[in-house]
């Protein structure tokens, strides 16, 4: 039997010898024992959340949302940003991008298809959130609007994510619920990382730093 002949084998068996091309005969039960919550709410949920965010080496700001430009740019000033690119849609607090005064300190370029290069030129990025994970410190993307293409979160070297208590969620059974599969998901656990054959680890490898 060639590879390809065990390949398709598999398939068929894995399909049940009397299910139809492209239909799954029904199998057992599978138990599902997993939590389906973690039992913290509210104010708990959102320091969970912070707490593991944290222990990524994030910089976490939490605010009202009448203070969320401001924080924003309190931000960027510290981080000395002054070419931030935004993803079209985005809406902070209610404010239209470029925002109050306080932020046009720093150059706000919302992407329109920029090239890499330009984006490599920025130093940094703006987004929001599909929805977060405290349990695992995980944001989820998936390009909707105020959120953007892969690209513009994967090459500045720093992003900066608005996350709106609502949107946080305590474990993984709990968010995929609120995604759609058929968009393209981006999660994110922390700054990407490795290790060379010295054990130095590097941050940043594919993504942002910061």
């Amino acid at each position: 039997m060639s590879p390809r002949e065990e390949v398709l084998a598999r398939v068929r068996s894995a399909l049940g010898a009397g299910a139809a091309p492209g239909q799954r005969e029904d199998g057992p039960d599978v138990p599902r024992g997993y939590r389906m919550t973690t039992g913290a709410a509210g104010q708990d949920l959102l320091g969970l959340f912070t707490e593991r965010l944290a222990d990524y080496g994030s910089n976490v700001r939490r605010c009202p949302q009448g203070q969320l430009a401001a924080t924003i740019a309190v931000a960027l000033s510290d981080r000395g940003l002054r070419r931030v690119v935004v993803p079209p849609g985005i809406d902070l607090a209610g404010i239209e991008l470029p925002g109050p005064e306080s932020l046009r300190v720093t150059e706000l370029i919302t992407d329109d298809g920029l090239p890499a290069e330009v984006l490599d030129g920025c130093d940094g990025v703006i987004t929001g959130t599909a929805v977060a994970i405290a349990e695992s410190g995980t944001i989820v993307l998936d390009g909707s609007p105020g959120q953007g293409r892969r690209a513009v979160t994967l090459i500045p070297d720093y992003h900066l994510c608005v996350v709106r208590a609502g949107q946080v969620v305590g474990l993984v059974t709990q968010a995929l619920p609120l995604l759609a599969p058929e968009r393209p998901l981006t999660w994110i656990s922390g700054p990407s990382a490795t290790s060379d054959i010295e054990l130095d680890r590097v941050q940043g490898v594919h993504g942002p730093r910061t």
